[in-house]
């Protein structure tokens, strides 16, 4: 309330600022330009060491036009203050008009170390940045020595298509590096690929992420029977958070009887999906889907299946369904066929064939998926 602490205490350099900035800021009538410049200069009499003074007689000066003595005003506010907010801001904004980029990135740098929660204001200029090999440069180095918005960096350019090429570019920069690409950027990058429909070079991506050991479960299908070293990426298998199903990947080394696989166990509750689900790209032409399943006192008052999509366009190209009762190691499998048409990926699901979350259709007990896996057949 600056208002009522100026009434008590006309020297409060807190108050002044905030009800100066109130004003600035007001959605009313346009501001006082003059009036609001006295009323901060007269505070800057009483307390002439408090950047945040400088840095608002800076931006009063620059919106009523007088940028070159604005400038002078948030140079002098830094040198107080290397983190004064409003003038890192109008200083970044210059950076980026005369192209000092690797300077540009610096104050971003101490811009929100200071203040993480500004990330959004400085998002837009990312992609201008890092298309200049200064910027770029400078901005590879500060991700490299761990900069903290390094988190918040890739989700912001996952949003446009140039953002997207240029982070893919920046993760291929940090592989090798002693801060590597992380499994949560990868995602983000990978998934921007899918939602702007860039199907190959997201895979393209995928694959390019895999280490050794991973690349040992590539197939068709990825990691076809369940070992526990997936990452969650996209074109790998992806465990929701559906309740009233627990899905469990187990080696057959730490299983119960050498029986390894994906554990689902259903905790007799109404689901709608089976909360697995998998990427996949299949070219044109004839294929099988095979599973090798256990089950336990499965109960499934609707259908529980795996489901082949295609995503673009959609609709659903191939089902195999699972039966309920107690067994082990029973196979199923399924033909089906990928047309000539465009169908550049699909997205292989667990599925239920509930509509809606009934308390007459629950599901109750332990299915085992040892492998799951998709063959080429013969044309």
């Amino acid at each position: 309330m600056p208002t009522v602490s100026l009434a008590l205490n006309p020297f409060n350099a807190d108050a002044s600022i905030g009800k100066i900035t109130d004003d600035l800021n007001g959605t009313g009538n346009a501001p006082d330009f003059d009036a609001l410049l006295a009323k901060a200069e007269g505070a800057l009499r009483y307390d002439v060491a408090d950047a945040r003074l400088y840095s608002l007689i800076g931006e009063i000066k620059y919106r009523q036009g007088k940028k070159n003595e604005a400038y002078e005003l948030f140079e002098q506010a830094q040198k107080l203050s290397k983190t004064e907010i409003l003038a890192l801001q109008r200083s970044i904004g210059r950076s980026i008009e005369a192209r000092n980029l690797s300077k540009t990135v610096g104050e971003i740098d101490t811009l929100l170390r200071r203040w993480p929660d500004r990330f959004s204001t400085i998002a837009e200029g990312l992609p201008t940045i890092l298309s200049d090999h200064e910027g770029y440069q400078a901005v590879l180095a500060a991700i490299r020595s761990g900069t903290p918005w390094r988190a918040s960096l890739f989700p912001a350019l996952g949003k446009t298509p140039e953002g997207l090429d240029l982070a893919n570019r920046l993760l291929l920069d940090l592989t090798g590096s002693s801060s590597p690409p992380t499994t949560s950027e990868l995602s983000t990058v990978i998934a921007g690929y899918i939602h702007q429909r860039k199907y190959e070079p997201a895979y393209r991506l995928f694959l390019f992420s895999l280490s050794d050991e991973e690349r040992r479960l590539g197939g068709y299908v990825f990691n076809s029977t369940f070992q526990p070293v997936s990452g969650g990426k996209p074109f790998d298998w992806q465990i929701g958070h559906e309740s009233g199903v627990e899905v469990t990947f187990l080696s057959s080394q730490d299983a119960v009887e050498g029986e390894g696989g994906a554990i689902v166990r259903f905790l007799n509750t109404p689901i709608r999906n089976a909360a697995l689900q998998q990427y996949i790209e299949l070219p044109p032409g004839s294929y099988k889907i095979s599973l090798a399943a256990s089950a336990r006192n499965l109960k499934l008052p609707k259908e529980l299946f795996w489901s082949i999509r295609c995503l673009d366009p959609a609709g659903e190209i191939a089902r195999l369904n699972i039966p309920e009762g107690t067994y082990k190691r029973q196979n199923l499998s399924q033909s089906f066929e990928i047309g000539s048409l465009a169908c550049p990926i699909q997205l292989l699901r667990l599925d239920t064939a509930a509509i809606a979350e009934s308390w007459r259709f629950r599901y109750i007990g332990m299915l085992i998926m040892h492998k799951l896996s998709i063959e080429r057949l013969p044309s």
